[in-house]
């Protein structure tokens, strides 16, 4: 199971402080915290993308591959690419090359945002936004898995015997994640794919979870592509933590109230009872992050959202070393007590080279025995 951090990037004022970082310093701290998550063990970076204030990660390739420089075995990802208002074109070739430049270390979740104004500022229509996602995704699949593409759809000039480069590494293209709070068309079009479904499950009761993973299992067994327990998938959640709970609350209630994504709402007791938000101490996030396995079955990909609000560098630096050192390690082992044999693990670049060689000789002893 892989574990890992996403960040918004949000530039949100220190409530404690009255200082808001500047668009430089937030970037940077961005780069620090993911060198930090290779540091202390974990698998996974990840970023949005936005291209509003207040949030700065409008370029996750940029980033991403600058963090790719720097590190050795962490995954990057993100934690939302704009399917609907990117062209599908620029998505394959950004990715591509990220690939080939990070050694097979990426991969990225296909996502909507949660923007509405996003749309005209590329020339879409939000009203289009779910048929958007579903025509641009089925072009993207095409100029990967195809080395030369026609096609033609409704949102996008044609394409005439078109070959994206670079080509996808080793030939195969990065694993794809498809991100959803809400949209049972997302979990439909994860599963008929065969990619992995992320729900971001930060706003929604555990209910509301289970309805959908259940919903992208099920589908994902209808299309052929496994068992239901051999679908892929990944959670999000956020954690504030500190030796005891008491401490842990009072220091991140502030943040919480002033919170761009969820603040001026529910108080901080009533959105950790109904949402997987948890803050206390290691031993409650290692609780409460178990739990989500009743809620959902065995997953593959957990991914906790650590710097939001206006939380200084240094505190989430210190949050990083307490979930590499008293988190991640208990959850590792117990996530892996009594998982089934059938459950497959994380998706990696090399693991799906091997899996599309072992294919390929399969096919060709299978054709060798026929003629």
């Amino acid at each position: 199971m892989q574990f890992g951090i996403f960040s918004v990037g949000d530039v949100t004022a220190d409530p404690t402080t009255g200082r808001t970082p500047t668009e430089a310093e937030r970037i940077k701290a961005m780069v620090a915290i993911a060198l930090k998550a290779e540091e202390v063990g974990l698998d996974v970076f990840a970023t949005g993308e936005h291209h509003n204030p207040p949030f700065v990660p409008s370029s996750p390739t940029t980033m991403l591959g600058y963090i790719a420089a720097r590190t050795e075995k962490l995954v990057l990802s993100t934690s939302t690419t704009l399917i609907t208002t990117n062209d599908p074109v620029k998505i394959a070739e950004d990715y591509a090359m990220l690939q080939h430049l990070a050694d097979g270390r990426v991969d990225l979740m296909m996502g909507r945002g949660n923007t509405g104004p996003v749309y005209p500022w590329f020339g879409k229509d939000i009203r289009q936004g779910i048929n958007l996602a579903v025509e641009n995704y089925a072009l993207l699949r095409r100029l990967w898995d195809e080395g030369v593409v026609t096609w033609e759809g409704k949102f996008r000039t044609p394409l005439q015997s078109f070959t994206s480069t670079p080509r996808p590494l080793d030939g195969v293209a990065p694993f794809v994640w498809h991100g959803s709070i809400r949209s049972p068309e997302i979990a439909e079009q994860a599963a008929y794919y065969g990619d992995g479904f992320f729900h971001n499950n930060i706003f929604w009761p555990a209910e509301h979870t289970k309805k959908m993973v259940d919903l992208y299992r099920q589908r994902y067994a209808h299309y052929g592509h496994g068992t239901e327990e051999q679908a892929i998938v990944g959670l999000g959640g956020q954690v504030f933590m500190r030796a005891n709970s008491q401490d842990a609350v009072r220091e991140f209630r502030p943040y919480f109230d002033n919170a761009p994504v969820y603040g001026h709402g529910p108080s901080l007791e009533d959105f950790t009872e109904q949402t997987p938000l948890t803050v206390g101490s290691p031993q409650q996030v290692i609780e409460r992050t178990l739990s989500f396995r009743d809620t959902v079955g065995d997953y593959q990909r957990q991914l906790f959202l650590m710097d939001h609000a206006g939380l200084p560098l240094k505190t989430v630096l210190e949050q990083l070393d307490i979930l590499g050192e008293e988190v991640v390690p208990v959850l590792r082992e117990e996530f892996a007590k009594n998982r089934p044999a059938g459950v497959p693990d994380a998706p990696t670049h090399a693991a799906r080279v091997a899996d599309r060689d072992a294919a390929q000789e399969e096919q060709e002893e299978q054709e060798e025995v026929s003629a």
